[in-house]
C-alpha cells in the first residue's frame, strides 16, 4: 500500500525532513519579499476592452500613464510657480497645468475669463493637474507620490487613484501582522480546548506557518498579487488546512491504541490522513480554482494562490507535521490535559429527534435568505472601503467640496475633427444632466490667446493622432447615475468620431460594474458545477452531492442574505467570490457526515442509526473545524480598517458559523427525509 510505504518513509527520515523544512524557509522568505504586491484592482479588467485600450493611448501616446489633481490653499501665482518647478523636476512627473501656467504671472485671476477661472481657481483655491510618465499603481508612481507629498506642505492636498493606492498600501502594511496575530490567539485558544495537550497546537500552527510562507515565497513565481490576496490568503489557508492538521493528530492518538511503536502508529495515521484528506482537499482546490473563471482576473489572482496553499497545507501535513510530532512527542505527552471540548450528544439526540421540524424551519427560512441573497446591495467606489481620514479621501473629499470635481473621464477624439464639430459636441455633452464642464485645447484656446499659450499646454491637449479632452462629472464614481452619463457621452461622441474612446476612472469603474455583475454569476455556476463533478466521483453517488449541494448554498444564502436584512452594503469584490470560497472551504463538514454515514450504512446498520452514528462521530471535528475557520478570519473582520478586507473576513467568519449550524442540524434532516436507498451500496 502506497500510502503506508510513504507513511513509513517520512517517520524514518522526519529529522532530514524538518531540516529540510527549515531549510526551504529561507527560499520561501526571499520569494516573498521579491513578490511585488499590486494595489490596484482596475489593472485586473481584461485588457481587450476600449477604456483600457485608452489608457495604453494615454500612456503611450501622451506619455500620461496617470494624473492626479493637487488642490493649492491660499497661495500667490508667484508661489505656485515656485511650487511646479519643484514638481516638474520629479523624475517620474511629465507635465504640471495650473492657472498659472494658462495666464502666467503678468495677468491678474480677476481677469481670467470665467470660464477658465471657475474651473481651476476659486476663493482662493486653485487646483494643479499633474500627468505621470508611469501607470496608475507602478511603483515609480507611488514613489511619485510620496515625494509630491514631502516637497508639498499642508496648503496641498493629492487626490486621484495613485494617491488612494498609496494609502491603502501603506495601511495594508501596517495591519498585515495584526491580522495573522490576532487569528493565532483565536485558534490558540479553540486547539486548546480541542485537543489534549497544551503544546500540541503551538506545532499545529507552527506547521501550517510554515505551509503559509511557502505559499507567500512561491507567488514570487507569479510574479505579482493582489493586497486582497496576500491579505486574506494567510488567514484563510490557516483556516481552511487545519481541519487536516487536527485529522492527522487525532488519527496518531488513535492508531497509537493498535501500535505500541509510535512511529509505526504515525506511519498509519499518515496512510488513513492521505485517504481522507484528498477528496476534501480537491473540492476545496476546486472552489478557489473556480475563481480563475472570472473575467476580472483578480479571480485567479485569489484562486491560485489559495488553492496552492491548500495543495501545499496538505503537503505539510502529510511530512513536516508528523516529523514535528514524533520528535517533539515528549513534549506533547508531558502537557497533556484533559480534553474540554463536549461530545454534544444531546445535540445529536435533538437533531434525530427532531428532524421534520428542522425541514419545515429550513423551507420556512429558505425564501427568506434567497431573496436577501438576491437583493444585498454592494459599492464599487474604492474610496468606500477606505478610512475617511487618510489623505487620499480627505484630498478627494476637498476637491468635491470646492470643485465639484467627483469623477473625471478622458476622452479621446481624432485630431482631424474640425473645431465647430468639435464645439458642437462639447455642447451637446455639457447638456447632459451632471456633467459639470469639459476643458479642451479648444476651449483654453477660446478664453486665453494662442500666442499667450506655452507649447506644454498645448501639448497636454493634442498630439499628431488624438485630441484629449477632460470632462467632469458631479456624479459619483461607480454609480448608476454615472454609469448612465457615461453610455449617453459615448453614445454623443461616437455620431462625432466612432474611433473615439473615454477613458479615466469613471468608464474603467463603469467596465468593472458590468464584468463583475457577470463574474457573480459565472463564478458560482462554475464552482457548483466543478465541486458537484468531484463528489459524484469522491461519494458514488448523484443524489448524495444533490443533497450536499442544496444544504450548502441553503448557508451561502443565509450568509449572504443577513447583509440586505442588516442594510449593509458590500464592496463588490467580497459579493463576488464569498459564496465560492464558503462553498468550498465548507463543503467538507457536509462531505465528512455523508462518508460515514455511507460507511454505516455499508457495515449493514438501518438508515436512522447509521445517519445518528454518522453525525455522533463527525459533531466534535466539524465544531472544531468551523470554530478554527471562525477564528482565523473573525478577528481580522473586526479589526481591519480596510473594509474591502474587513467584510471579505467577517463573511468568511461568518459563513463559517452559519455551514457549521446548517451541516449539524439540517443534513442529517435531509438524508433522514430524502435518502431512501437502503442497503450496502448507494448508487444515487
Amino acid at each position: 500500500m502506497f500510502q503506508l510505504k510513504f507513511g513509513r518513509f517520512v517517520c524514518q527520515h522526519r529529522k532530514v525532513i524538518l531540516g529540510l523544512a527549515l531549510l526551504l524557509l529561507i527560499p520561501a522568505v526571499i520569494g516573498m519579499k521579491a513578490t511585488r504586491i499590486n494595489y490596484d484592482i482596475l489593472v485586473y479588467l481584461p485588457e481587450d476592452i476600449e477604456t483600457i485600450q485608452g489608457e495604453k493611448i494615454l500612456s503611450e501616446d501622451f506619455n500620461m500613464g496617470a494624473f492626479s489633481m493637487i488642490v493649492v490653499e491660499d497661495m500667490s501665482t508667484k508661489e505656485i510657480q515656485k511650487l511646479e518647478e519643484r514638481i516638474r523636476g520629479i523624475d517620474n512627473v511629465e507635465k504640471v497645468m495650473g492657472i498659472a501656467d494658462v495666464v502666467g504671472t503678468s495677468i491678474p485671476i480677476e481677469m481670467v475669463p470665467e470660464e477658465i477661472k471657475n474651473k481651476i481657481y476659486k476663493e482662493g483655491n486653485t487646483v494643479l493637474m499633474v500627468t505621470f510618465k508611469d501607470s496608475i499603481s507602478s511603483d515609480t508612481t507611488m514613489e511619485t507620490i510620496e515625494t509630491l507629498r514631502e516637497i508639498t506642505n499642508e496648503q496641498c492636498k493629492i487626490s486621484g487613484m495613485s494617491a488612494t493606492i498609496v494609502d491603502t498600501r501603506d495601511l495594508s502594511n501596517s495591519e498585515i501582522a495584526i491580522y495573522v496575530i490576532i487569528a493565532v490567539v483565536l485558534c490558540i485558544i479553540v486547539l486548546q480546548i480541542a485537543l489534549d495537550s497544551y503544546v500540541a497546537p503551538l506545532f499545529l500552527l507552527l506547521n501550517i506557518g510554515i505551509a503559509i510562507l511557502y505559499n507567500m515565497g512561491s507567488n514570487v513565481f507569479l510574479g505579482q498579487i493582489s493586497y486582497i490576496t496576500k491579505a486574506i490568503s494567510s488567514v484563510l489557508q490557516l483556516g481552511v488546512t487545519m481541519d487536516f492538521a487536527i485529522f492527522l493528530y487525532h488519527s496518531y492518538h488513535a492508531e497509537q491504541k493498535n501500535n505500541s511503536d509510535k512511529k509505526e502508529a504515525m506511519a498509519h495515521a499518515i496512510a488513513k490522513t492521505m485517504g481522507s484528506v484528498v477528496g476534501s482537499s480537491l473540492t476545496t482546490m476546486a472552489g478557489f480554482l473556480a475563481l480563475c473563471s472570472m473575467d476580472l482576473s483578480l479571480g485567479k489572482d485569489i484562486g491560485i494562490v489559495m488553492a496552492k496553499g491548500v495543495l501545499l497545507g496538505v503537503i505539510c501535513v502529510i511530512t513536516i507535521l508528523p516529523a514535528m510530532l514524533l520528535n517533539f512527542d515528549d513534549w506533547i505527552e508531558k502537557t497533556k490535559h484533559r480534553e474540554i471540548m463536549p461530545k454534544f450528544t444531546g445535540v445529536q439526540s435533538f437533531i434525530m429527534k427532531h428532524y421534520k421540524a428542522i425541514i419545515i424551519v429550513f423551507l420556512l427560512i429558505l425564501p427568506i435568505a434567497f431573496y436577501g441573497y438576491r437583493h444585498t446591495e454592494v459599492y464599487y467606489n474604492l474610496d468606500k472601503s477606505l478610512p475617511e481620514t487618510l489623505k487620499s479621501v480627505e484630498a478627494n473629499q476637498t476637491l468635491k467640496s470646492k470643485f465639484n470635481v467627483v469623477s473625471a473621464e478622458v476622452l479621446l477624439v481624432n485630431r482631424e475633427i474640425p473645431n465647430y464639430q468639435l464645439k458642437e459636441m462639447l455642447e451637446k455633452i455639457e447638456e447632459i444632466e451632471g456633467i459639470e464642464w469639459t476643458l479642451g485645447y479648444p476651449k483654453v484656446a477660446e478664453a486665453v490667446p494662442d500666442s499667450m499659450l506655452p507649447e506644454e499646454i498645448k501639448s497636454v491637449f493634442e498630439n499628431e493622432d488624438y485630441q484629449m479632452i477632460i470632462i467632469n462629472s458631479s456624479y459619483e464614481m461607480a454609480t448608476d447615475e454615472l454609469n448612465e452619463q457615461i453610455t449617453k457621452v459615448n453614445e454623443i461622441v461616437k455620431t462625432y468620431d466612432e474611433k473615439a474612446i473615454l477613458a479615466g476612472e469613471g468608464p474603467l469603474m463603469k467596465d468593472l460594474v458590468e464584468i463583475s455583475d457577470h463574474d457573480f454569476n459565472s463564478v458560482n455556476v462554475v464552482s457548483i458545477g466543478v465541486i458537484f463533478v468531484i463528489m459524484i466521483v469522491v461519494l458514488k453517488s448523484i443524489s448524495l452531492p444533490l443533497i450536499l449541494m442544496i444544504v450548502i448554498e441553503f448557508a451561502i444564502f443565509i450568509n449572504m442574505g443577513i447583509p440586505f436584512y442588516t442594510n449593509t452594503t458590500l464592496p463588490f469584490v467580497a459579493s463576488i467570490v464569498i459564496g465560492t470560497i464558503q462553498l468550498g472551504a465548507t463543503i467538507d463538514y457536509a462531505i465528512l457526515i455523508t462518508t460515514k454515514y455511507k460507511q454505516y450504512k455499508a457495515e449493514g446498520k438501518e438508515k436512522k442509526e447509521a445517519i445518528g452514528e454518522a453525525l455522533k462521530e463527525s459533531i466534535g471535528s466539524i465544531i472544531v473545524s468551523g470554530l478554527c475557520f471562525f477564528g482565523a478570519t473573525f478577528g481580522v473582520g473586526a479589526y481591519s480598517k480596510i473594509e474591502m478586507i474587513g467584510s471579505l473576513c467577517s463573511l468568511m467568519a461568518r459563513g463559517a458559523i452559519v455551514s457549521m449550524v446548517v451541516v449539524i442540524g439540517v443534513l442529517p434532516s435531509f438524508l433522514m427525509v430524502f435518502d431512501r436507498k437502503e442497503g450496502k451500496n448507494h448508487e444515487g
